[in-house]
């Protein structure tokens, strides 16, 4: 449903595959927007006093309800996303390790560092620490609504920040649900604030004065969220789509390599930014791997109903898409090794396409359904070829033996996992993000606290150098003494 179908200024959330009402919500505008901007700068000062011992026992806090309430959680991703309860709960456990990472090392990552001078500033001493934005705004998907906005709105907080946060259309009552879990730990100011709209809100937010933009969505949406942000150069850091390649080696373990790869493909339907859309396999294996792999996926059911392995895709563009790319794949020579079965609606059984060329839509644009093509390859040189054959680069998997993590350092992506499926999003110490059309800066690890914060250099005179340096009193021989010092130090390379 979109807000036209619902009341003026509120829209409709009905469930995916079902098309059950679960809930309806406000379209918010611009002045909801700058409400909550300024309420969020006001709550930020608070915050951001707290220090980061504070912040960390409310994050701390934060976490624990989210550990004790995590079937009530997965139950609410369960109404909206109609994705099985087990996925749901393993996508909260997922969170909780990076919620605790972030809680307890922002300040080691963030806090004041000295760092060294040099001969001519060797009076100074010099350190620098990262200070908070002040208010982020969040833009958060619908596909992982806990793990993926969580991995942006934590180290946020974790930073000082306060965050004002937009859920997609598609999920806003997991939105609201952490939210107000938040609010129940830090009653105390709205450091954590929910909007609810369609993109109109999502674009009023990018130019409500927020001092950075976290976005996680679609290629195209993110164009839109940079033009919205480029009129008060607000920064962005987005994650975008992908088109995920797997690379299997002649050595590798192909029993495990079809499994990860089968799981990896299809998982949340295929509805997964960094899942598997594209496997080269050596020739060497080829054939064990394709005959694994379909014993794997024939095991492999979407539907509706409590028993089923996946659940629908959320909406029917999607199944058209899928659908689009099968049929463009086959018209260009490409066949069908495995086909689950005719789609019911939403409800989209997996399919695994081989001898597809690299310029069909399967292998160039992401689908973001359980379409998995398959290839065989020469040699990994040939695998690496096609694999970066693509405006994209999120994440990759390689299986194989002693080479295959030459092989993942040769890949133009942000993230690689060798040997098993999503090892890079499992790690809070690794930064998540992509190259190309798949986005820029990263979230998780140090290198997420880093991207909501600013760093502030301070230089501090401990003593007068006898040679002047700066100032108007340099004399001549100074100046020759400056001269004499470079040629010294640097004029000897």
């Amino acid at each position: 449903m979109t807000a036209q179908d619902a009341a003026p200024g509120t829209f409709e959330v009905r469930a995916a595959g079902t098309g059950e009402l679960v809930g309806t919500f406000p379209v918010q505008g611009e002045q909801d927007v700058a409400a909550a901007v300024a309420r969020a700068r006001e709550a930020a000062r608070w915050w951001g006093e707290l220090g980061f011992a504070g912040r960390r026992r409310r994050l701390d806090a934060f976490r624990g309800l989210l550990a004790r309430q995590v079937h009530r959680l997965a139950a609410v991703v369960r109404e909206e996303t109609t994705r099985p309860t087990a996925d749901a709960v393993l996508e909260v456990a997922l969170t909780l390790e990076h919620v605790a990472w972030a809680a307890r090392n922002a300040e080691r990552v963030l806090g004041p560092r000295r760092v060294r001078t040099t001969a001519l500033s060797a009076n100074l001493s010099a350190s620098v620490e990262r200070k908070p934005l002040g208010v982020v705004g969040v833009i958060g998907p619908w596909n992982f609504p806990v793990f993926t906005p969580l991995g942006s709105i934590v180290p946020a907080l974790a930073a000082g920040n306060a965050v004002v946060y937009k859920p997609s259309e598609l999920a806003p009552g997991v939105g609201a649900w952490l939210v107000e879990a938040f609010a129940r730990v830090v009653p105390e100011q709205p450091v954590l604030q929910l909007l609810t709209g369609d993109a109109s809100t999502g674009e009023a937010l990018c130019r409500g004065g927020v001092d950075k933009i976290a976005f996680t969505g679609s290629t195209a949406a993110a164009r839109r969220v940079m033009a919205a942000c480029a009129g008060t150069l607000t920064p962005l850091v987005a994650e975008c789509g992908g088109k995920d390649a797997f690379v299997v080696d002649e050595d590798a373990d192909v029993e495990a390599a079809a499994r990860a790869a089968v799981w990896s493909a299809v998982v949340n339907a295929g509805q997964t930014c960094i899942g598997t859309e594209r496997v080269y396999v050596h020739r060497a294996v080829h054939d064990a791997f394709v005959a694994a792999l379909l014993r794997e996926v024939r095991g492999v059911r979407a539907g509706t109903d409590p028993g089923a392995v996946l659940g629908p895709l959320r909406t029917p563009a999607q199944a058209a898409r899928v659908e689009a790319h099968v049929a463009d794949a086959v018209a260009r020579g490409g066949r069908v090794l495995f086909d689950g079965g005719p789609a019911e609606g939403t409800v989209v059984q997996p399919v695994v396409l081989a001898d597809v060329p690299d310029e069909a839509l399967a292998n160039q644009e992401e689908t973001f359904g359980p379409l998995l093509t398959v290839r065989a390859v020469a040699d990994v040189d040939e695998a690496v070829r096609r694999a970066n054959g693509t405006r994209y680069g999120l994440g990759a998997t390689v299986f194989g033996g002693r080479g295959a993590e030459r092989v993942a350092r040769r890949l133009r992506t942000g993230a690689v996992s060798v040997n098993c499926a999503f090892g890079f999003a499992q790690v809070p110490t690794l930064p998540f993000g992509g190259v190309g059309d798949s986005g820029f800066g990263r979230v998780h690890g140090p290198d997420g606290l880093r991207e909501f914060s600013a760093p502030q250099a301070l230089a501090r005179q401990r003593f007068r150098l006898p040679l002047a340096v700066t100032g108007f009193a340099r004399s001549a021989r100074d100046d020759a003494r400056v001269a004499a010092l470079l040629g010294l130090v640097h004029g000897r390379r």
